[in-house]
């Protein structure tokens, strides 16, 4: 409720701040500029239009503004819904029909340019997903707190709207930090060709999207370096829809370190990773992790990569750290560029993911091998997708087997 207050407020301002100018044939002007309107009143009025965030207000002298938007995921899976890492039991089969995501998202910026801010709610879960304030005067430095997906995977970074395939890889759920509140140092040094790098470096309570407070006196901290060694390098989305002219290639490195009663997150809060790790003591697990990722683009081609390492420690039972790790790598071609007959709007997509949850028990390794096709009516913001995935799991906790999946899923983005 508190965050639809907040809606209206921000909307009833808009109304009152002064005349809305209302932009309909061309979407590049802003201002409806009148020569005979006076000062006063021309630096009083507000511009809207429809864009790529949705309806986007923003005052004449840029100080203000702000973006009201929406997205929609229907989805379709059969024989069971998601990953089968994240049910009771691998062969359980239930075909589901499924609004899977329904986002209200409001940002924008107030009182400088440079001032922003963000809010994403989930509506079909009740849940107040992201809120945070950046201040972006610098693009070498920059400062952001607040609650939002940590910038560590590019898998989970990346929205589940810009995604290659209807999910992300069996890889994410154990490796990924996700939301997490505290405050994060960033910023890009733009050189030229190679001398491209950005940087992230983020002070966390590490205790997860639904903790009001931390379980214990220890943070977590989370570091990513990443270097765009061709044409400014990779943005943050699967595909390359633009078509790009010249190839554009990114590697990164990250690491983080956390003490808490939990060894994964996700968007539901912190968790155990499996049955070895009971949720029992505040700051009982001690977790440091590593990853290294690539992503590449170029002529309708795309490649992404992400190989990770974890260890978890019981810092109360003792014994030796847990060690698992998964690496995923993905590609997706639109086929019209070398063959002219296929429709432009289409793509073909191929992805192999691995975990071992155990490293001493290299047989303990789950596997997933997924094509998939994408059909862009309008971008990210509308299309339409279909994969099938075989998987293999195989866990030391007793969740073992195989079979197939096959999803359908409908993107739209207003």
């Amino acid at each position: 409720m508190k965050t639809f207050t907040l809606l209206r407020r921000m909307v009833l301002f808009v109304a009152l701040a002064g005349s809305i100018s209302i932009v309909k044939a061309d979407p590049s002007v802003t201002i409806d500029t009148d020569s005979t309107v006076a000062p006063s009143a021309a630096d009083k009025s507000i511009s809207m239009k429809y864009g790529s965030k949705g309806l986007e207000f923003k005052s004449a002298d840029g100080k203000y503004g702000l973006q009201i938007g929406s997205r929609l995921q229907f989805s379709f899976d059969t024989p069971y819904p998601g990953d089968p890492l994240t049910i009771d039991q691998f062969d359980i089969e239930t075909t589901t029909l499924r609004i899977k995501r329904a986002r209200l998202k409001v940002g924008g910026n107030a009182f400088q340019p440079w001032l922003k801010y963000y809010f994403e709610y989930e509506m079909g879960a009740s849940r107040l997903l992201d809120f945070r304030i950046m201040i972006e005067k610098y693009k070498a430095f920059s400062v952001k707190v607040g609650q939002w997906k940590i910038d560590y995977s590019q898998e989970r970074s990346i929205s589940s709207g810009k995604q290659q395939f209807v999910e992300r890889s069996i890889v994410n759920r154990t490796f990924t930090i996700d939301r997490q509140r505290g405050v994060c140092f960033y910023g890009h040094l733009e050189g030229s060709g190679a001398a491209n790098v950005q940087y992230w470096v983020s002070v966390l309570t590490g205790a997860g999207i639904q903790a009001l407070t931390n379980d214990d006196n220890n943070l977590m901290y989370v570091g990513k370096l990443q270097w765009n060694i061709l044409n400014g390098g990779v943005d943050l989305s699967y595909c390359d829809i633009d078509i790009s002219e010249k190839p554009r290639f990114s590697v990164a490195f990250g690491a983080a370190t956390n003490t808490s009663v939990y060894t994964r997150f996700s968007s539901s809060g912190g968790s155990k990773v499996d049955d070895r790790f009971p949720e029992d003591e505040p700051g009982q697990y001690e977790t440091t992790q590593g990853l290294v990722e690539t992503a590449f683009k170029y002529k309708g081609f795309s490649w992404a990569h992400e190989s990770h390492l974890k260890k978890i420690k019981d810092k109360i039972n003792g014994g030796d750290a847990a060690e698992m790790t998964g690496t995923y790598m993905q590609m997706g071609y639109f086929l019209h560029q070398v063959l002219p007959f296929v429709p432009e709007p289409l793509e073909l997509a191929v992805r192999y993911a691995n975990y071992t949850p155990d490293t001493e028990f290299d047989s303990a390794v789950s596997q997933e091998y997924t094509v998939g096709v994408n059909w862009f009516f309008s971008g990210h913001r509308n299309k339409l997708t279909a994969d099938y995935s075989y998987l293999r799991i195989e866990d030391p906790t007793g969740l073992d087997g195989d079979g197939s999946r096959i999803r359908l899923q409908w993107d739209i983005s207003f």
